[in-house]
């Protein structure tokens, strides 16, 4: 573990923590006007990690479903090394894509000026995706070795290979509301919570309760990877104030109360950290004053994967570049249930929030190419329901922008999106970076009284389309900041400075003393 090699008289370690005494340099911004007045601010913060990584189980909502059942077949093969044969030869278990398993961190450069990487998840101990215990609930009851199947996301040889430890898994039966998603999604639901939603949010808590048992848990981390809902209507007098929402469930005046709002409520009361992974507003005010009391984490919104990871990527360049997008109309069509879901208009609507909302940070970030009263680009999306792809969404992006002297950029992009081998890893990464949180507090030196990071998890929003931020915060889209502030975090945790990339000792002509 890399924090036992960092050299540092600040930082301290003995069998259960790491403590770092870390000065977090910032600025302090003033702008009146077009003035701008910027002062340098050095605050001394002592960060302290528990070093201890607990048993910890994540229980997906909707388990059944094709990111449930690809998430938990690739631990067990990872976990196992269960290799398939494919056109292409012998395949063995990965976990790409998951910035947690399978990214690394610039450190610096050598005393012969040879840059070094080491892997992120070497940087404090974090939980292994192995040895996660996966549990939770879906509305339909299929096995997941049969899910799997009708999924049909991963290899034939492989599903072969994992179906009979697959079938033994049989998920719970789910909160459902027919009125927050698609109609369509009627006949799937066969594994159901009866009864009112009140009794529902407290047979959910008994599944936790059960879940952490029977598995001997620290820790349980609950992540919606179910269907996309309709947005509820938030209702002064129910969704303004934790008590209030509690109050409405009770009494039964739960019609805009979500089934995922369900879920966030009866993991919130059994302390347990809840992860939204769709782009409904699950998160409602009151949930977020309910974990605040609790004092526990949520996050969301909505996982990013495929063409808005690319949109946020690519958006941050042109506009950092000086280069200005004036249109963005991207189009996906895919065959899998959340398409099916998503065919209708009002789960749709949800969905067409956290992709079109991705640029917005971006664009006000540069006043020169959006002078105050200047139009946002023009973006549009379109998702349509074709079932012959199945997992394997096509997103087509064109870019228009407007570049020197008048002059116009066209890009077009075509992306084969294989949609749950994409979402299944950040699934791991938005439990693994969730446990960790939980084991970090700060205190500002000089000070007894000890914090954690905030409520609204945004450290998360790498992940996210639509990242939740506490309230009055700014809302961070830019894929490269939001990886840039996981990385230093982990960095302060461990007495590094942040990673500036400027290179001084490579690029002046004088040798600094180091």
């Amino acid at each position: 573990v890399l924090f036992r090699s960092v050299n540092n008289s600040n930082v301290s370690y003995t069998e259960d923590t790491v403590t770092s005494k870390y000065v977090y340099q910032t600025t302090k911004v003033e702008k009146s006007g077009n003035n701008v007045s910027v002062t340098p601010v050095d605050v001394k913060i002592n960060f302290e990690t528990k070093l201890k990584v607990p048993k910890t189980g994540v229980m997906f909502v909707g388990l059944g479903g094709n990111n449930g059942s690809t998430v938990t077949a690739a631990v067990l093969a990872n976990k196992q090394n269960i290799t398939w044969k494919t056109k292409r030869g012998v395949q063995h278990p990965n976990y790409f894509g998951s910035i947690t398993q399978s990214s690394t961190v610039r450190m610096g450069v050598t005393a012969d000026l040879k840059e070094v990487f080491v892997p992120l998840k070497s940087m404090v101990p974090m939980v292994c995706p192995n040895d996660l215990v996966i549990g939770g609930w879906d509305c339909n009851t299929m096995n997941l070795g049969d899910a799997m199947e009708r999924a049909k996301v991963l290899e034939v040889e492989l599903q072969t290979k994992l179906y009979d430890q697959m079938k033994t898994i049989v998920p719970l039966p789910a909160i459902f509301d027919l009125g927050f998603v698609a109609m369509n999604q009627e006949s799937r639901a066969d594994n159901v919570i009866k009864g009112t939603k009140q009794e529902a949010v407290n047979e959910v808590r008994k599944n936790i309760r059960d879940f952490k048992a029977a598995n001997g848990l620290d820790k349980v981390i609950v992540l919606w990877t179910a269907n996309t809902e309709r947005f509820c209507n938030v209702t002064a007098g129910i969704h303004d104030t934790a008590d209030n929402l509690l109050k409405a469930l009770a009494s039964g005046n739960d019609t805009e109360i979500s089934p995922s709002t369900c879920y966030a409520i009866a993991t919130i009361l059994e302390g347990c950290a809840y992860i939204n992974g769709a782009p409904q507003n699950t998160n409602v005010p009151a949930v977020v004053e309910l974990a605040k009391r609790e004092k526990v984490f949520v996050g969301g919104d909505d996982f990013k994967s495929g063409q808005t990871k690319m949109k946020s990527a690519l958006i941050e360049f042109f506009v950092a570049a000086g280069i200005k997008p004036d249109c963005i109309a991207s189009y996906n069509h895919l065959g899998n249930n959340d398409g099916y879901n998503l065919s209708s208009p009002m789960t749709f609507r949800s969905k067409e929030i956290t992709k079109s909302n991705v640029v917005d940070d971006m664009v006000a970030s540069n006043d020169i190419l959006f002078p105050e009263g200047t139009s946002k680009p023009d973006h549009c999306i379109v998702i349509k329901y074709l079932p012959w792809v199945g997992d394997s969404k096509r997103a087509l992006d064109e870019y228009t922008f407007s570049i020197f002297m008048g002059g116009e950029q066209v890009i077009v992009m075509h992306n084969t999106c294989q949609d749950s081998l994409l979402a299944a890893p950040l699934m791991l990464d938005l439990v693994i970076l969730t446990e960790l949180m939980q084991r970090v507090s700060m205190s500002q030196d000089g000070a007894s009284e000890k914090f954690q990071m905030d409520t609204v998890l945004s450290i998360l929003s790498y992940m996210l389309k639509a990242p939740m931020v506490p309230q009055g915060t700014p809302v961070v889209n830019a894929l490269n900041r939001q990886k840039q502030a996981i990385e230093n975090l982990l960095r302060a945790m461990i007495g590094l400075p942040p990673d500036n990339s400027m290179m001084l000792e490579c690029r002046a002509t004088g040798k600094f003393n180091f």
